[in-house]
């Protein structure tokens, strides 16, 4: 009996930094500094580097984990190796189930910048089936595609910063704001929304099973695309608030295009607005080859059903487990709301981290590369952040995992009933 295909070594350290790049520098950096504002003020200065402490902590636990488990799955598959089959499962479930939401996030978005008044979530639709195709063709594709994306949204972004400096000299603060203003509550409560951003360099370790050199590029592409994305955030966030202060940040429905605005650049709103619908497409592009990764080493496992594990034999890739998530992301984009989308993903996928660092935490010291201390910064850190996320999130989330684990118990007892031998003709039941 021949063994089922594997997935193909095709993506160098530049391949796995932009996919990492592209899955963090998404539509959040145009839409989530007016939330985190709305709660924390300018403080939301410092709900970023909480965000950003948090972010490395788990960063470093999932470069430690992947380059001694270089395979598809990330997290599901170090709580498996690690911590057993249980928090493994309640990993992966957190993950696919969340960065589900997020597809639909990032699609409704995509086609909020994109499509005509009316037409947004028909687009949003065709947006999602265009991207899972091009995953579908090959990897390599989907890193050439997002190198393409990235770049663009890098400019849009230098643009916004130029326009700034342009209109109104150095970025300095008009006046000395007060941090702290609204609690250390609504700082918590902005960096569990700036989270959100941060958390695309798990699309790195998921896609394990495709890099070249997992033990030195996964490492290191994760480092790299956190560092570079926490710059590009930092600016962007000091621009915004340098510009329009933090009340009208707060309101605003597009802070960027009205910093070009303010700065009287204002024929470069229409190319912020692209940028916003590149950098979302670049984000679900990015999702969908992740979430795909992670069904298909759960599907592996009988975590999931075991048709999602099909690996295309000439193109290498999970074709089934991605045709199955194009589908419902489409059929989440034609029914939920777009900000419950977002909270619900953020609570699955700070729990995912949880489950990473605790089982980095296991490693032995052959294995570990950073101190256990930042592990335990970083379980510590996700759910002080899941705490402080909206109420019916949380509830959602919870709900969803008890779904989850009632899915598996059936799962379980319906193998032990297909292993347990038939008994003796004329035998009474016990």
């Amino acid at each position: 009996m021949t063994a089922p295909p594997t997935l193909a070594r095709k993506l160098g350290t530049v391949d796995a930094v932009s996919i990492g790049l592209g899955s963090m520098i998404g539509a959040g950096i145009f839409a989530a500094f007016a939330p985190a504002s709305s709660v924390a003020g300018a403080g939301l200065l410092v709900g970023l580097l909480v965000a950003g402490i948090v972010a490395f902590c788990n960063a470093t636990s999932s470069a430690q984990l992947a380059a001694q488990y270089p395979t598809s799955g990330g997290s599901y598959v170090y709580g498996r190796e690690r911590l057993g089959e249980w928090p493994g499962f309640l990993a992966g479930w957190s993950f696919v189930v969340g960065k589900t939401a997020s597809c639909a996030a990032m699609a409704l978005t995509f086609a909020a910048y994109a499509a005509p008044a009316g037409w947004e979530k028909p687009v949003a639709v065709l947006a999602v089936l265009a991207l899972a195709a091009v995953n579908l063709v090959g990897v390599t594709r989907t890193a050439a595609l997002t190198r393409v994306i990235v770049a663009f949204v890098l400019l849009v972004l230098a643009v916004v910063v130029i326009s700034a400096v342009a209109g109104r000299g150095p970025l300095v603060l008009d006046a000395r704001p007060d941090l702290f203003e609204h609690g250390w509550y609504g700082i918590l409560q902005s960096g569990g929304l700036l989270f959100f951003a941060f958390a695309g360099y798990a699309r790195i370790a998921t896609m394990g099973e495709e890099v070249k050199e997992p033990q030195r590029t996964i490492p290191r592409a994760i480092l790299v695309a956190l560092a570079a994305t926490f710059v590009v955030y930092a600016v962007i966030a000091l621009t915004v608030l340098a510009v329009l202060g933090p009340e009208r940040l707060a309101a605003s429905s597009a802070p960027l295009a009205d910093v070009v605005a303010a700065g009287g650049w204002s024929w470069a709103s229409p190319l912020v607005r692209i940028g916003a619908a590149a950098a979302a497409l670049g984000a679900l592009l990015a999702l969908i080859a992740g979430i795909g990764r992670t069904s298909l080493a759960m599907a592996r496992n009988d975590d999931l059903p075991r048709w999602l594990a099909a690996v295309h034999p000439r193109r290498r890739v999970p074709q089934h487990a991605e045709i199955a998530l194009a589908v419902v992301v489409c059929v989440l984009v034609l029914s939920v709301d777009l900000r419950s989308a977002i909270g619900f993903s953020s609570f699955g996928v700070l729990l995912y981290y949880v489950v990473a660092n605790a089982a980095a935490f296991t490693q032995g010291a052959a294995d570990r590369r950073y101190p256990r201390a930042l592990q335990v910064v970083g379980v510590l850190g996700c759910l002080v952040l899941v705490a402080t996320l909206p109420l019916p999130a949380v509830l959602v989330g919870l709900g969803v995992l008890v779904v989850g684990i009632g899915y598996r118990i059936v799962r379980l007892r319906t193998a032990v009933s297909a292993k347990r031998p038939p008994s003796p003709p004329g035998s009474r039941p016990s």
